[in-house]
Order: C-alpha cells, then structure tokens, then sequence
C-alpha cells in the first residue's frame, strides 16, 4: 500500500516526507485518505509534511466518512431517458467504468483533447494546423492546437505555457509587451495557437489565442410555439439549520394558487440535502442529523408540489453520491422514496425540454475558477460561467477543489451549444444572455452559514429563475 501512495503523489508531482508516510500509514484506508487530503489543499505541496495532513485531516476524514456511507448504498439508480416531454441526452449514470489507473487518466485527457481539437479545427483561424513536431521545424507563421500543462510568468515579464498534443510537446512565449500578456490561461484547458517558430525550432512565440468558445448566434433561442415554462431551484440544502423553512412555505403556497398553472417543469440542480460529514464541525449546523432523513424530509416536500408539476432533481457536493464529477445519480435506496415520476439525473447532465436543449451542472468548480482567473469572485458566478463557455469545459483544471473521475470520455466538455446553462453551489441568483446562450444561476434556499458569514458572504436566497421555452424570456421570482 505505501507504494500505491507513493505512485499517485509521484503522478502529482509531489514528494512525501518520512513523517508523514508514518501517519498515511495508519489510516484504514492510506490511499483513499490521502487523495481525500490532496483534494482539500488549495495548493498542493512540493513535498507533503506532516504539518500538512495535519491541517488537512479533519476535513479529509470527514469526506471519507460520507465516501464510507456512499460505498454501503446499492449502485445508481438506472437512468431513465425521458419522462413526457424531457429527454435525457448525455449522463455519466449506468456509464461509469474508471478505476483511478495512469491509463484511465491518459484516456481522460486524450478524450478532451480530441473532442476540443474537433471544434477548433473549424475555426477560420485554426485552417493548416499543424503537430507540435511539425510546426517546431517550420520557419513561417505555424498554427497548432494544443493542451496546456503549465503556466508561469519569467522574472522579465514574459509568460510561458508548456504545452502538449498527440505528438508532441513545446513551450510558448507570450512576450511582456502583447496584448496577451493578461489573457488568463489555465492548466489542462485546450486552445489555438497562431505564431512564430523561434531560429532555434526549440519554442513558438504566440501571436493569437484562439478558443473553441461558443459560436455567434444571431438572435439565440429561436422562438418556438411552446407556451410552457422550466423554473430551477438550486442547493436546498434540507437538513440545515439554516434552511428557509418560511421561504419554502411561500413557494409551495405560490404553486397551489398564483402558479399551479404557470411552471409545467421543475429542475434542482443539485445540494439539495445539506448532508453528513461534508465539513469538520457540520453536525452543529444541522436540524437533521440523518442524511436518509434528509432525503425523506425532501420527498415530503416535493409532495407538495402540484402533481402534473414535472421535476428533475440533479445531485451536488453535498449529498450522498461520489464526489468526484461527473456524479452518477442517487442510488435506488434513495430514489424509491420520492414519487416515481421524478426525475434523476447525474451531475452534469444534458436535457431536452420540449425541443431545448438545457445543461444543468451543480457548479463545484466555480470554487476553482474563482481562485484561479482574475477578477472572478463568488459574487460573479455568472462570470465563471462564461469562462466555461468560452473553453467549451466546465471544470478543465485538475487537481485543484473538484475531484474529478477520469473517465472513458470527458463528460465536462461542453461538446454541444446548450441553450440554457444553469448552475448553483455558490448561492448566487441571476442571469444573462452570452452568444444566445441563456446563463443562469440557480439561487439557494438557505440562510447565510457561519462559514458564509466569517467570509463576508452574502448569499441571494429564495429566488427563483424561470425561463419561458417558447420566447426565452426569464423572469426571477422573489419568496423572501
């Protein structure tokens, strides 16, 4: 077992002191913990020291614990491909084969890559790209596509990215004095790159960035001639106490009188228990200290619901499925206690609606976008949004905040234009039209949390974001 630590620290490019291999080496399950450990640190260590796990264990044992309670519920419940009007397009649930092995991760990225590089390839451009070996021997004007492994600034001023495709690998120079110097590149994302081989062949020098982002469309969402509408309610977080039992009661009254025939669908993307185990200390912030009884409370509420009310429910961080993404849906222990005409659904998942197409993803990963892109914060989500847009991925940076399960194919690449986006996680609300693509984030139904509040954060409950999918027009409901 200390070989298997020592294998996958050696793959993050991290050593492990003496100390702390002593310490790993009494968990029950060392290699579990210690990728648990990895994924709570913002930055990860040269070398891991025992002042590491230290800091790190808390949290990191508090994972494993809901990680040991999801291992003793059956598998995901089987994926159901439409319910009336709604049609499941793309969902990690019923497909997931990984184990975690060096060639189930080279897969992963290849995957991304090439279906990345198939969008790029279309653009005006991108025409004539070359391989990275090729364009190195070129002394003209080279273009090539291409996956970033890492990013740093040179003591001048300079930036390079090292950078890799299919055949090969090189650095590239974005001299101090381009205008894209402050262009924020992250690493694993996949772009274009239009520039010049240096004398030597050993490096290219950008000239032009080019990412896949998302095509101009003239006027978005075609008007149809559907007059029904898709409302979203994101991290409900039951089980809290902090949870907006009030708020709740008002959108629950609202949709037995005013609305009962005014939303015909209803989709949770995900958090909606508050969970067990999820932080160190969670058990003082909770009303329900059992996550079935979470679950069981959420089944109650959802009854009240008008009953022709379509809903489709999306799992998150919190609640009790794997934490890596994409998330496979809730396991059939739990799906059996709501109503049988609800929906689940992974984490992300692509839905159709009465001819829409709508990308629904609980949103983990704006934790890293938010620290690792310039002028994004948690008040900007939609921001954060658009930078997935924009690189056709919703969380390309491994290694960071979100685990990430490397998977046959990548289901983070955002393979097809959607025309709605929403997610939730940061207890945000509001939306915007980017390219003809609907963004929309979610809001929450708790209060602002200790953790919230030490941060100065202050969350935008009881909101809620319904779109009209005939015109596409979207109006924000207040319950407060």
């Amino acid at each position: 077992m200390r070989d298997e630590v020592l294998e996958a620290l050696a793959i993050e490019g991290i050593l492990l002191d003496p100390d702390a291999a002593q310490y790993i080496m009494t968990k029950e399950d060392p290699l579990g913990f210690t990728r648990t450990a990895l994924t709570t640190m913002v930055q990860h260590p040269l070398i891991l020291t025992l002042d590491d796990l230290r800091i790190a264990s808390p949290v990191a044992e508090a994972h494993q614990a809901v990680e040991n309670l999801i291992d003793q519920l059956p598998s995901p419940a089987p994926l159901r491909k439409d319910v009336g009007d709604i049609k499941v397009l793309k969902d990690v649930t019923g497909n997931s084969c990984c184990e975690g092995s060096i060639n189930d991760f080279a897969r992963y990225f290849n995957d991304r890559y090439k279906k990345i590089r198939t969008m790029l390839v279309r653009r005006r451009e991108l025409v004539g790209c070359l391989s990275i070996p090729r364009a190195l021997r070129m002394t003209r004007d080279v273009r090539i596509i291409a996956m970033v492994n890492d990013v740093r600034t040179t003591k001048n001023g300079h930036k390079i990215l090292e950078v890799e495709d299919d055949e090969g690998r090189c650095p590239v120079l974005i001299l101090r004095d381009s205008d894209l110097i402050n262009e924020c590149i992250v690493p694993d994302e996949v772009i274009g790159i239009v520039g010049k081989t240096s004398r030597k062949g050993d490096l290219v020098v950008m000239n032009e960035l080019v990412r896949p982002d998302i095509p101009l469309r003239g006027v978005g969402m075609v008007p149809s001639d559907s007059s029904s509408k898709v409302a979203f309610i994101s991290d409900v977080h039951v089980g809290s106490n902090t949870f907006l039992y009030r708020q709740w009661e008002n959108l629950v009254n609202w949709f037995k009188t005013d609305g009962k025939d005014e939303i015909q669908y209803l989709v949770l993307p995900g958090d909606v228990v508050d969970g067990i185990g999820i932080f160190p200390g969670q058990e003082e912030e909770l009303d329900i200290e059992d996550v079935f009884q979470q679950y069981k409370a959420l089944a109650e509420m959802l009854k009240e619901l008008p009953d022709d009310l379509k809903i489709v429910v999306q799992p998150g961080n919190h609640d009790a499925v794997r934490p890596a993404e994409p998330q496979p849906t809730f396991s059939k222990q739990l799906t059996e206690m709501f109503d049988s005409s609800i929906l689940f659904i992974g984490n992300p998942c692509e839905l159709e609606i009465e001819g829409r197409r709508i990308l629904t993803y609980h949103g983990r990963s704006i934790d890293d976008w938010v620290s690792t892109v310039q002028g994004l914060s948690y008040e900007t989500p939609l921001e954060a949004m658009k930078e997935m847009l924009k690189r056709r991925h919703m969380a390309p940076i491994y290694g960071m905040k979100t685990p990430l399960a490397p998977e046959k194919e990548d289901y983070m690449v955002i393979e097809d234009v959607p025309d709605i986006f929403v997610t939730g996680h940061v207890h945000g609300a509001g939306f915007l039209d980017y390219r003809g693509v609907k963004v929309i984030c979610a809001s929450t139904w708790q209060a602002q949390t200790p953790f919230q509040r030490m941060h100065n954060f202050h969350p935008e409950p009881a909101r809620m974001p319904i779109v009209h999918l005939g015109s596409g027009t979207i109006e924000m409901m207040d319950f407060n």
